[in-house]
């Protein structure tokens, strides 16, 4: 789900500044999108209720990325019992106007998939991005 529309109460709110911070940190000249999806039916059928997604545009097509946007999406679990909510997983896509381009799951193996990899120092940043971020919607 868009983050502009999770953006509800203030330590959510919070999280997500500090998270397009986290990410600019890490790559000072992306832009970031708190409202990455179109607000029509067919899209919003397919929207995560349980995520926060943002993107993140880069000035052009970057070599270094193999992308010009960078799609988030954190998925949460919430745990009725503690009324605790969890990140669990990131997924991040690297996408051109041809498509997506690459992939990063940080379920199982952390392992990038696709046809035109970024290059071993941003794929070392999006982890180390994707470890802060855990840490910041993790932390008690």
């Amino acid at each position: 789900m868009n983050a502009a529309e999770q953006a509800r109460g203030l330590e959510v709110t919070a999280k997500i500044a500090a998270l397009v911070n986290l990410f600019k940190a890490q790559f000072p000249d992306a832009r970031a999108d708190l409202k990455p999806w179109a607000n029509d039916p067919d899209t919003r059928e397919l929207i995560d209720p349980d995520s926060i997604d943002v993107g993140f545009h880069l000035p052009g097509w970057s070599p270094r990325f193999q992308a010009r946007s960078i799609l988030l999406q954190i998925r949460f679990f919430e745990d009725a019992a503690t009324q605790s909510r969890r990140a669990i997983g990131v997924e991040a896509v690297g996408f051109t106007h041809q498509g997506e381009q690459w992939r990063l799951s940080t379920v199982e193996s952390w392992q990038f998939l696709g046809d035109r990899l970024p290059a071993e120092e941003i794929r070392e940043k999006l982890k180390d991005f994707c470890r802060q971020m855990f840490d910041l919607f993790n932390k008690n």
